[in-house]
Formats: C-alpha cells, sequence, structure tokens
C-alpha cells in the first residue's frame, strides 16, 4: 500500500516502470503491479482511470526475476510460480505477464508456462481499483478517487471525462468494497502453456490532443558508432519519440511531440519546437507539421488572463484549466506564458528552410512569421529597452517564463531571487537569431522588411555587449539576466550555453564562454550543471540550480561545435553519453549534477519525466554534433569534430532517410 507519509508530496518516479503511447500511459513497479507506489496507474490524458492492478497465483504473490522492454510500448514482466510446483530455486512453472500499450488501451497477456509432467490448474486472481484523478492531483500527491461508480459488472466506469471499459474474455467479474476483482481457472497441460487476457479501452470525450495515426518518419534511420553507447541512445531514443507523437484534435494530420511522460503529455511550444529542431537530421516532416500546429495557435490578442498577444506562440494547451494545489498556480487551458518560443518557433522555420523543408510549405508560413517577428518588437520588449522580457501580471500564472520556469531559477550568486520584469541571456540570443533568419526568408521569398530586421538585430546585439557582460576572478562572463533595475545578475549558469552560434556574441565572446562551460564548476562530467558549483543557491538535485539536463547541454555543445570549440563540445558530448549509458539509454528529463570523480553512476533526479522529448531528441543533437552535420542544398555535409575525445565518437556509417553519409574515425 501506499506510505501515508507520501501524500501532499509529489510522486517520485525513478523507481517505477513506465510504457506508454500517447496519449497513454501505464506506471507500474517492476512486478507489473500497480498501487504500492503514488505514479502507479493507468492514464489517458490528463487522467487516471486505474490507480492499482495487483495480481496473485493461487493466493500468492508471484516472485519476478525479469523486466523486459519491448521498445516505449511493450514490456514483459517474468516471474516464478513456486507455489504451485516446488520451493527450490529450480522450478518449472513461471509466468508471463506481457503488457502493451496502444493510445486508448492497454493490454496484458498472463501466460503461465509449465515444465511438469502432469496438468497444471492455476487460479489467478488480479483487484483493480478505478480512479477518477486528475493529473494534477496526484503530481500534487493527492489520495486516489474514492468510490468510483463501476457499473454493476465491474466493466465500466467514468473518470472525468474519460469513458473506461474492461474486457476479461472468460473471466468472472466481481466488484467488492470498491475493488473491481478478475478470476480465472487456467488449466495448463503438461509441457505447455495458458493464458488470460484482459484490457481497458479507454476514450476522452472531447479530447483536444490524440494520437499519431501515421508510422515515424525516421523509420528508416539507422546508426553505426565505434562505440555502441551512442548507437543504443539514439535507438532507445527514437522509440521514446514515436510514443510521444500526438496530434491536435482539430487538426489530425499534424503531428508534434509531446513534451514527457508523465505530467506533460500535451503540446509545449518552447519543448516541442527544440524537440523538432534537434531532429531535422532525420528529415523536416516533424519540423515543418510542428511550425503549422503552432501556428494555429498564434495569438491575437491581448489578453493578460492567458498572456496571450498578438503574433505570441503558446506555452502550454491542455483540457481544462490546470491547477497545481499548494504552489497557487492556476494556468488557463490555452496559456501563452513564454518569452522564447516565438523567437525559437522563427529560428525552427528557418533551420527547417535550410534542412530541405519544402519551399510551398514554408511560404504558407510568411504570414505567421512576419507576425511572430512584430510580436518580438512589440510585445516583447515591453518597455522599449531594446530587450525581450517577461513578467507574470496575474498573480497565479508562471513566474518565469523560459526554459527554467521555476520560481527560483533566476537567482543572484549570493542565492537571492532577482525581481522581475526579469530579461534573459539566452532569448536575447534566440530573438537576434530570429531576426537575422526571418530577415534571410523574408529576402528568400521577396517579401519586405529584411533590412529592417536586420537593423533591429544589429541594435540587439550591440545593447547585449553594452547590459550583459561581467567579470570576476575567472574571468569575464554573460550574467544570466537583467532584472526590473537593468542589473546584470551575477549567477554563472549554463544559459550562456544557448547564446553560442546564434551570432549575438562579438569578438571573444565565444571563448569565454566556451572556458566558463568546460570548467569543473558547470561540466559535471554526466553533463552540464545548470547553476555553478560556487553559487551559493547550488545544489546538485536542485531543479534549475545546479541539476544536468541533457537538452541543455546538446544545445551548448552544439553551439561550441559552430563555435570550433571541438574539445568543449566533445567533453559535452561524452558526458552525456556516459550519463545514458547509467540510465539504460532512456535519459530522464534531468539528473543530479553529482561530480563523475564522486559517482559511478549518474545520481537520478527522483521526480524526473521519462520519457521526455527534447531529453530523448538530444541525442541526434549529439550525433549531429559529434559529426558537424549540416545540409547543403540536397547533400549533407560533414565535418567531424577533430579533437573529441578517443573512442567517444567513431561513426562508420549513418542513414537519414534515403540519404547516406558515410564517415569514418
Amino acid at each position: 500500500m501506499i506510505d501515508e507519509n507520501e501524500a501532499g508530496r509529489q510522486p517520485l518516479l525513478n523507481d517505477a516502470t513506465i510504457v506508454l503511447r500517447a496519449p497513454t500511459q501505464v506506471w507500474s513497479d517492476a512486478t507489473g503491479d500497480m498501487g504500492d507506489a503514488a505514479i502507479h496507474g493507468v492514464y489517458h490524458a490528463d487522467t487516471r482511470v486505474l490507480s492499482a492492478a495487483r495480481l496473485s497465483v493461487g493466493g500468492q504473490r508471484p516472485e519476478t526475476i525479469a523486466t523486459q522492454p519491448r521498445g516505449a510500448s511493450g514490456i514483459t514482466h517474468v516471474a516464478l510460480l513456486r507455489g504451485l510446483d516446488d520451493p527450490t530455486p529450480d522450478p518449472r512453472v513461471r509466468l508471463e505477464r506481457v503488457r502493451d500499450v496502444t493510445a486508448g488501451e492497454i493490454t496484458e497477456r498472463l501466460v503461465v508456462r509449465s515444465g511438469l509432467r502432469e496438468q497444471l490448474l492455476v487460479p489467478l486472481r488480479l483487484e483493480l481499483a478505478p480512479d477518477a484523478s486528475s493529473m494534477a492531483h496526484v503530481k500534487a500527491g493527492a489520495p486516489a478517487s474514492a468510490d468510483v461508480p463501476v457499473d454493476d459488472g465491474g466493466g465500466a466506469w467514468r473518470a472525468g471525462g474519460v469513458q473506461v471499459a474492461l474486457h476479461a474474455p472468460g473471466a468472472r467479474v466481481s466488484v467488492e468494497n470498491g475493488v473491481t476483482a478478475i478470476e480465472w481457472q487456467l488449466t495448463v497441460p503438461p509441457h505447455g502453456s495458458a493464458e488470460a487476457l484482459w484490457a481497458l479501452q479507454m476514450i476522452e470525450d472531447a479530447p483536444v490532443v490524440a494520437d499519431a495515426i501515421r508510422p515515424a518518419p525516421w523509420q528508416d534511420v539507422s546508426v553505426a558508432t565505434g562505440d555502441t553507447r551512442l548507437a543504443r541512445w539514439i535507438e532507445t531514443s527514437l522509440a521514446d519519440l514515436d510514443a510521444l507523437r500526438m496530434t491536435l484534435a482539430r487538426l489530425p494530420g499534424e503531428e508534434f511531440l509531446a513534451a514527457g511522460a508523465p505530467w506533460f503529455f500535451t503540446l509545449f511550444g518552447r519543448d516541442s519546437i527544440w524537440a523538432a529542431r534537434f531532429l531535422l537530421p532525420l528529415g523536416t516532416e516533424l519540423a515543418a507539421s510542428t511550425l503549422r500546429v503552432l501556428a494555429a495557435l498564434q495569438g491575437d490578442d491581448v489578453d493578460a488572463a492567458t498572456a496571450e498577444q498578438p503574433g505570441k506562440i503558446m506555452h502550454e494547451l491542455r483540457a481544462d484549466t490546470l491547477e497545481m494545489p499548494g504552489e497557487g498556480i492556476s494556468l488557463p487551458p490555452l496559456y501563452y506564458g513564454t518569452i522564447d518560443a516565438t523567437a525559437l518557433w522563427v529560428c525552427l522555420l528557418h533551420d527547417a528552410w535550410q534542412w530541405g523543408m519544402p519551399a510551398d510549405q514554408v511560404e504558407k508560413l510568411l504570414p505567421t512569421l512576419e507576425a511572430a517577428l512584430a510580436w518580438l518588437r512589440d510585445h516583447g520588449d515591453s518597455d522599449g529597452d531594446g530587450f525581450l522580457e517577461y513578467v507574470d501580471e496575474t498573480g497565479h500564472g508562471l513566474a518565469n517564463q523560459g526554459w527554467k520556469d521555476s520560481g527560483d531559477s533566476v537567482q543572484w550568486k549570493d542565492g537571492s531571487l532577482a525581481e522581475g520584469p526579469i530579461a534573459l541571456c539566452e532569448v536575447q540570443g534566440y530573438a537576434f537569431e530570429a531576426a537575422i533568419g526571418g530577415a534571410e526568408l523574408l529576402d528568400a521569398f521577396e517579401r519586405p522588411g529584411g533590412d529592417d530586421w536586420r537593423s533591429w538585430a544589429a541594435n540587439l546585439k550591440r545593447r547585449f555587449a553594452e547590459a550583459f557582460w561581467l567579470e570576476d576572478e575567472r574571468g569575464r562572463y554573460p550574467a544570466i539576466a537583467l532584472d526590473a533595475r537593468k542589473r546584470p545578475v551575477d549567477t554563472v549558469t549554463s544559459n550562456m550555453g544557448h547564446l553560442l552560434g546564434t551570432g549575438i556574441l562579438g569578438d571573444g565572446d565565444a571563448a569565454a564562454i566556451a572556458a566558463r562551460l568546460a570548467s569543473p564548476q558547470l561540466d559535471s562530467g554526466y553533463g552540464l550543471r545548470t547553476m555553478s558549483t560556487e553559487s551559493a543557491g547550488y545544489w546538485p538535485l536542485s531543479y534549475h540550480g545546479g541539476a544536468v539536463w541533457a537538452h541543455d547541454t546538446a544545445i551548448a555543445a552544439r553551439g561550441l561545435g559552430v563555435e570550433g570549440f571541438d574539445d568543449e563540445a566533445g567533453n559535452l558530448i561524452r558526458g552525456l553519453m556516459a550519463a545514458a549509458e547509467g540510465f539504460d539509454y532512456r535519459m530522464p528529463e534531468l539528473h543530479s549534477g553529482d561530480a563523475i570523480s564522486e559517482a559511478t553512476r549518474p545520481v537520478p533526479y527522483p521526480a524526473a519525466c521519462r520519457p521526455q522529448a527534447w531529453s530523448a531528441a538530444a541525442s541526434i543533437q549529439a550525433l549531429a554534433t559529434a559529426l558537424g552535420l549540416r545540409p547543403d542544398g540536397d547533400r549533407l555535409v560533414s565535418k567531424p569534430l577533430h579533437s573529441a575525445p578517443a573512442g567517444t565518437i567513431t561513426l562508420s556509417g549513418i542513414r537519414l532517410g534515403d540519404r547516406r553519409l558515410d564517415v569514418g574515425g
């Protein structure tokens, strides 16, 4: 049973097992049972429909000996049934729980195999606890919903806006004290097997997001490496990314990547953009559909309650208002509280065009581009000082609206919090890159305004050089942000890595940033810490104040490669590969900032989402950075890192759709 002390605490995820196919996910323990941890259960969309499922065989719990994932959407739990045979460690009867998830359905086959000479009668009993808890309440540590009405036969119930149907062919189903019990009597022949099946089918009344129905566009991708860790990381990541693909209900043919499981099984502007950007070497199809989905939701009006503004790209989409108990946060179903997604949308469009997105598709998005650029000038810069900045005007929205969106992410070096409006350093880099890339697109399609945006970008670059740079005993570095009084906030953070390759930096700036990123204060050996160990607010398990995020490290490595800092880029990639190996190649949302010299395996951040779109997609960005891969017309051009650590990046071949590029050594 769930420990009562867990009530009111966000569930930990690191020891749980997950299988998924968006918008459905199942969390259990290593035996396949659910109910002994707060996260356990079957979820569809933003509702938990089942909080517990416990199996017994002959009145005893099976003894699990192996858990075997089958991609992202299937898993097999292998257990001994010594209560039916004999108590020795050499039993001849075993159970396999073969679980599969598709969008809107979980099925589980219970297969009993016997090596005995005689027939075996096997009683199975599965106890289910129907639930109707919202995802927000699960995240807040609230108890499961009590007394969920179940029909007389135990075969159906309603969980919020989700209708649930139970199927258990050949079983006796009954309802006892809120528990749905399923019982089978299996006859297992000598040296044979028998199986039972149960399934849940879930239909949401009014979905805003839905499953993807086409095969993933990267089905033909194959990677061979001298160091097999990279190939295994990519293989696992692509399976997870396949399972995270979703569509808008109103645009069923347009796919995007859900941000991550369990909490963020929906469209997020920033997350979906970065994940699509990382995956451009595998083709432009996902990037193009992500761009169109976000364009369809682009802001039209000024609305303080939703943070909508004309031209702005949204942050988060839900079916209902998202209430976060105990946090004082209430977000409307369509929320625009992000300072960076609009510039990043422009960057993605420009990059997708360079990677080969068809010109007619690009051209159809140019009105969205022009509106997004206008937002940078007219709304992103709210006080006319030349910088993009944010502040929550509602009192119940996100206090911080960059990628580090926790309430304590923007700190002074002494640990005190900066006061908003906040102008983040990396957002200025994104805006510069968007203005230059946008100008190039406007010129290429013979639309006016290109020179105006180049002038706007030049002014931003000048102002950035004047306002953001600081110096300490280790040299120059950019502040994480400017505060409400336009003072540079002096904490040394990973944010500076996002500036590399954007074009906003001046002479010598990239070298100063590369030196900081390579320092032991930021580079943990398993990736880049979000905050320097020398800051008062640093803690290795702080969400944005010392932990390591794979996507953040991949962005920094990407920029280092672009700027010509091969050694530093290679070291960060090597750290990510070491971390991936430690997590069995399913990289979580984030992990601890403990140094590799002090931890033989990366220490989990116990509440980290997994799989998570931009963490999984970071594997492809790591590959592209290692290869120095870039498009050149209809060809792929490669300039591998010349000084990557030995044995770290040795590629014998890569297939990208129908194009093949062979890279040695």
